[in-house]
């Protein structure tokens, strides 16, 4: 790669998922990344691996300081932490929700305002954050998740306009189901066990969602979708990816009545009114 076109980039959650396939994408390609992650592996092939847990702010400050000392800039961040957290509205915690919150929204806020000061000095930036189709629609025993990622798409819209004159681009990618292993790191509610009123729609609507998680698309195409957002000179406020028909389904809620895409969506994980 041509060195100035080589960009410093910065990844969160990267040991795994999206996140780790990013680095690999991004460093292969020829660009200087630095994976982070709470508990980090060995570096990659072309990818540097370093701690930085997005739910404390002294952890964020020091990752980012570490990549400026290294670099001596910071071109692109991906926020891409996060986890799944399921049940149904009613048997969350409110600490539950609020670690949920804590690290796929507020997380992305410490990052966001640790890298600003070097993006506005340096005039240029680019912020990914790493979104979902549950943050264009609420999905069923999904909802602080997808609160999670609503509040997300407030934000970086918003960010957005507010950096605009720095010459900062922010962007939001939301995937479809990706076959990572998102099921193995899923929290579900502690309340969602035995004596749930929702006990039994829970579990048969989560092995809908889990089986269709496992036919989703390679995270690497993710990865390239977020390596040609890095390549270009300007990006729109957000980028979906996956499969077609999941694509199709955030355009429809755009098109269709609210109460019928509603019901296509009841449909979908096999949930019916009386």
């Amino acid at each position: 790669m041509n060195t100035s076109r080589r960009k410093v980039v910065l990844i969160t959650g990267a040991s795994s998922g999206i996140g780790q396939a990013c680095a690999e994408v991004l460093g292969a390609r020829g660009h200087a990344v630095h994976g982070t992650s709470r508990h980090p592996r060995a570096d990659g092939a072309h990818h540097r691996m370093g701690v930085l847990d997005v739910t404390d702010d002294d952890s964020v400050r020091r990752a980012v300081a570490s990549v400026l000392a290294a670099e001596g800039r910071l071109d692109v961040v991906v926020n891409s932490a996060g986890f799944v957290l399921s049940g149904a509205v009613e048997d969350v915690s409110i600490d539950e929700a609020r670690r949920q919150l804590d690290t796929n929204f507020l997380g992305v806020l410490r990052v966001c305002q640790a890298v600003l000061p070097t993006m506005r000095a340096q005039r240029s930036g680019l912020i990914v954050n790493i979104s979902s189709m549950g943050g264009a629609a609420g999905l069923p025993f999904q909802g602080l998740y997808s609160a999670s990622k609503f509040a997300l798409e407030g934000l970086t819209e918003s960010l957005r306009l507010e950096v605009a004159s720095f010459g900062i681009e922010a962007t939001l990618l939301q995937p479809g189901d990706v076959r990572t292993r998102v099921r193995d790191y899923r929290v579900r509610a502690q309340r969602s066990g035995p004596g749930s009123a929702y006990r039994e729609t829970f579990e048969r609507v989560m092995a809908m969602v889990e089986s269709g998680e496992g036919a989703g698309v390679a995270p690497e195409q993710v990865a390239q979708k977020v390596l040609s957002l890095v390549e270009r000179q300007r990006v729109d406020v957000r980028y979906s990816v996956g499969h077609l028909s999941q694509r199709a389904a955030l355009v429809s809620k755009r098109l269709l009545p609210a109460r019928t895409f509603e019901h296509i969506v009841m449909a979908l994980h096999g949930l019916s009114r009386r």
